[in-house]
């Protein structure tokens, strides 16, 4: 019988929001839940190319992590993190996938900064992390200090951080989500899931 494991992390339960919509802040996202698949978009490569993520997706079991943007540190510790283990990860079948709403210009500096091999995508227009149900208003404070810190356009939206484990077809086997940005999934909780699903 196929094992399948979730942990929710969430700070409250208000979670009123309809799907597509932007959460006034991180504690009322509604994210989509295990068994269900992420939608269809495009997202935005290192070299400014549209890529469908069912293209992304559909090539072998995929470690999705949506993350806040190369200006927050909490998220380069992640995405460093994960590149520690990235060698695990890829001989259990899956490659990893990152996401943010930064601009697609701060993709090859956050690669290069954090000696990243895996694959990092823009969501530009927000169109990704609405679909999943992550999306939440950033504060004018929030915007401001993004600017100051990255190059391109600035998001009015940010994702609560995430991590996902899917299968070939873009179906969610396990979530691990939380409004505390500063709270992550740790490589090896990560490392005991993907031993425990059958893909």
């Amino acid at each position: 019988m196929k094992m399948i494991y979730t942990l929710l992390f969430f700070l409250s339960v208000g979670f009123t929001n309809s799907f597509g919509q932007i959460a006034e802040q991180s504690t009322d996202i509604s994210p989509l839940l295990i068994g269900e698949s992420i939608p269809e978009t495009s997202l935005t490569n290192l070299k400014g190319e549209k890529v469908s993520t069912n293209d992304i997706f559909g090539q072998k079991p995929t470690v999705l992590v949506v993350y806040r943007g190369s200006w927050c540190p909490y998220c380069n510790r992640h995405l460093s993190a994960l590149a520690q283990a990235e060698d695990e990860i890829i001989a259990l079948g899956y490659q990893i996938v990152a996401i943010s709403p930064d601009d697609y210009q701060n993709l090859q500096p956050t690669t290069e900064e954090n000696e990243l091999k895996y694959q990092l995508y823009s969501d530009g227009d927000g169109s990704f992390i609405q679909q999943t149900g992550l999306a939440f208003k950033a504060s004018k404070g929030t915007q401001k200090y993004i600017s100051s810190k990255t190059i391109g356009k600035t998001t009015e939206i940010l994702p609560v951080p995430a991590v996902f484990v899917l299968n070939k077809k873009a179906e969610i086997l396990f979530e691990y989500i939380s409004p505390n940005y500063k709270v992550r999934m740790t490589k090896e909780l990560l490392m005991a899931v993907l031993k425990s699903l059958e893909i």
